[in-house]
């Protein structure tokens, strides 16, 4: 693990929670984007070394809304960059960790992201994060 890429927020709307965090973090929501094939619309803010996503759910049945049904708006996930999502999958399976992911999918701000499951990490929901290269 390299750093903490970013931190993941659930927000129920990014128009409500962009102006908050943009006033908190004294910066500009540098990126929106969806990612349509996890039902979430994202927005990116650049905080020194590291960025924040917030997460709102496009979908009243998906991850997001799920969570915040059950928990409320707030910290979703960390994330961490990898060098190899592959090898790093591997290692984490070898040392016992669930993985939510069997591979690693496409997720926001071109990375190839992977979960490991929060049960095996003190509760909290661990993101790893490689950037995406063309033909991946």
């Amino acid at each position: 693990m390299n750093k903490i890429e970013h931190i993941g927020i659930a927000v129920s709307t990014l128009d409500a929670a962009i102006p908050v965090y943009e006033a908190l973090l004294n910066t500009s929501c540098y990126k929106t984007e969806e990612v349509a094939s996890e039902h979430v619309k994202t927005a990116f803010f650049q905080v020194g070394p590291n960025k924040i996503e917030l997460l709102e759910s496009t979908d009243p049945d998906g991850v997001i809304a799920k969570y915040i049904a059950k928990k409320g708006e707030g910290l979703h996930h960390m994330a961490f960059e990898v060098t190899d999502i592959y090898a790093e999958m591997e290692r984490l399976k070898a040392a016992g960790f669930m993985l939510l992911n069997e591979h690693p999918k496409h997720g926001a701000d071109n990375k190839l992201v992977c979960f490991v499951h929060p049960k095996g990490t003190n509760g909290v929901l661990v993101e790893l994060c490689q950037e995406r290269k063309n033909k991946e």
